[in-house]
């Protein structure tokens, strides 16, 4: 199947493979431990002190290959985002500001996290990530298009693609931009981005489908299917699973395989 065919049938059905991913061993462990204990925690030191919350908050926001910089996320999260000079607005990385504005200590204080609507975004996107994980675990090409579904809409700068690994992946294959253009100053980059895409045409809900079949198209030709097949046997690596970051079980494989994809 190709990249584009088995994003759009995953896209279609989002609901029922959220479902499945909530229903894994390691996912729902994870998340029942994050629903019963982040009430208790009432600072920006709370959540970091607690490994497997903090892991699961950062995975969430699809950073949990940056859970080993604590001390930067401690100054973002004591900072906010209401100051232009915080470190949150400063970085390039538009998840660590959607991070800071969830967990917003700085305005909130220690009522933060007694919020349900907080709670439920962390657990939303935690699903999301899980389930792209577990795709990108049988194609890269799928995880980083569904990633982009989600995400680019929300971009408000360039520097936001730049600064998200993925984001930036999947523009540079749909446009044909060599990844070594990353070696280049960073003001070059993001006059060459500016010049070929509008932000605003993700949140156009047809143009952003276009962007992703461009790039599902590129991706198929860049990568062969050996790729795909290796991945595969990722899914049953459950070295991980303690902290709910890398790995998946056997069971959430198998409840995805029972999902028929389309007619393929």
């Amino acid at each position: 199947m190709s990249t584009l065919s088995a994003f759009s049938t995953i896209s279609k059905s989002m609901d029922k493979w959220l479902s499945i991913t909530a229903k894994s061993p390691q996912v729902a462990n994870e998340t029942k431990y994050f629903q019963n204990n982040i009430g208790n925690v009432k600072t920006a030191d709370d959540l970091i002190k607690n490994p497997r919350l903090f892991n699961y908050a950062m995975t969430a926001f699809g950073m949990g290959d940056l859970t080993y910089g604590t001390g930067m996320m401690k100054q973002v999260l004591k900072q906010g985002v209401t100051s232009s000079t915080a470190l949150a607005n400063k970085l390039s990385n538009p998840n660590i500001k959607a991070f800071a504005k969830v967990f917003n200590f700085a305005s909130t204080g220690t009522t933060t996290t007694s919020s349900s609507t907080l709670v439920s975004t962390v657990v939303n996107r935690y699903l999301e990530n899980s389930m792209e994980k577990t795709q990108g675990a049988m194609n890269p090409g799928v995880q980083n298009a569904l990633y982009f579904q989600q995400n680019a809409p929300k971009l408000t700068s360039i520097y936001g693609i730049l600064g998200d690994k993925t984001l930036r992946s999947v523009v540079q294959t749909a446009l044909g931009i060599s990844p070594m253009t990353a070696a280049a100053p960073i003001d070059q980059q993001y006059a060459q981005l500016g010049k070929q895409i509008k932000l605003t045409d993700f949140q156009d809900p047809k143009k952003l489908q276009a962007f992703i079949a461009r790039y599902a198209a590129n991706y198929d030709v860049n990568n062969t299917t050996s790729t795909t097949n290796a991945g595969i046997a990722n899914l049953f690596d459950t070295s991980s699973a303690s902290n709910g970051v890398t790995g998946i079980d056997a069971s959430l494989f198998s409840g995805m395989q029972n999902l028929k994809l389309g007619n393929f």
